[in-house]
């Protein structure tokens, strides 16, 4: 079973292509460990899922972005016979499907996966009978598997978020808040629950390791019974489980720097892919971007002192870049 699929579109006229190149892209990211394949098979998955018309040829499809011989030869050879050799053999393999199968519990990747194999743990029965072999991460992923994989509505997040909103807020009005990931992007359904807070109180000039900022906060939202379960909780990041209806979810809560909050508004926002576009035009104007800040790259190639950044529209006009809402960056 694929862990992660591109988001379901019923106006996507090329789904059978997408859907084999997203199998060989987790074969390379859990067996072949070749995350530039991986990163590539997706970039094309991604390209032909946004493309209105159906693709009749791998020559057609290389007029596409990210999309070059060696897939245009993949997807010739598939509407040609109507599979994929190299798809087929993947699925005879016992063992990538069982690598598959494990990776499916969240905290398990595919190297903790070929240790259980080694163990003789092949199936998630398995895996609940052999619950000494796991860490606390991975106990949790398997108890809300199947939670875990369902996607959640959009109406459910929003839930969520008034929640969060409201029993934040009355811990402390000055803190930001921010859902991002595909939920920021306009989707209708997303994977997980990633958010964004940031306070003044806590800057990349000032910050402090032991500061209380996002425990309280975890604290008053375990208080209200939103946060369900703690898989770890450090001074900026925790991950958890929170649970709003009749499912639990994967809740990811990260401190930001109140000077690096827009920087990191933009990256986790996403997509993955649209990031890696923005990153490289930056590069091209001169600038080198992450998910803490923005800074010109002087004379001598060495990047300069972080710029002042206010809002997400300061980015794109530094670097000439147009200005994308977030729906707008589901590529």
């Amino acid at each position: 079973m694929i862990k992660r699929k591109l988001p379901e579109n019923s106006n996507n006229v090329n789904n059978d292509f997408c859907d084999f190149l997203m199998e060989l892209a987790e074969y390379e990211k859990n067996v072949s460990r070749n995350i530039y394949k991986f990163n590539a098979y997706r970039k094309a998955a991604s390209t032909l899922a946004s493309h209105p018309v159906r693709i009749k040829s791998g020559q057609e499809a290389k007029k596409l972005n990210g999309i070059g011989d060696k897939i245009a030869s993949k997807l010739d050879e598939f509407i040609e016979t109507g599979q994929l050799e190299k798809v087929k053999k993947i699925r005879e393999d016992n063992t990538n499907s069982i690598i598959n199968t494990l990776t499916r519990v969240s905290g398990i990747g595919p190297a903790k996966a070929k240790e259980l194999i080694a163990d003789g743990i092949e199936t998630i029965e398995d895996l609940r009978k052999h619950t000494e072999k796991l860490n606390h991460h991975q106990i949790i992923g398997l108890k809300y598997l199947e939670d875990f994989e369902t996607k959640i509505p959009r109406e459910e997040i929003e839930q969520i978020e008034v929640v969060m909103r409201s029993k934040i807020s009355e811990l402390d009005s000055q803190f930001e808040i921010i859902i991002c990931g595909s939920y920021r992007r306009g989707k209708q359904e997303s994977g997980d629950i990633d958010v964004l807070i940031s306070h003044p109180s806590y800057t990349s000039h000032d910050t402090k390791s032991d500061n209380k900022l996002l425990e309280n906060v975890v604290n008053v939202l375990k208080s209200c019974q939103l946060i369900v379960e703690t898989i770890s909780l450090g001074s900026v990041k925790f991950m958890g489980a929170c649970r709003i209806a009749k499912r639990s979810r994967r809740l990811d809560i990260r401190l930001t720097p109140y000077d690096q909050y827009f920087c990191a508004v933009l990256y986790f926002t996403g997509s993955d892919l649209f990031n890696k576009e923005m990153r490289a035009h930056a590069l091209n104007n001169g600038f080198t971007l992450n998910e803490y800040t923005l800074r010109k790259i002087g004379s001598t190639g060495v990047p300069g002192e972080p710029l002042l950044v206010t809002c997400e529209e300061d980015i794109f006009d530094y670097i000439d870049y147009p200005y994308k809402k977030p729906e707008e960056r589901n590529i």
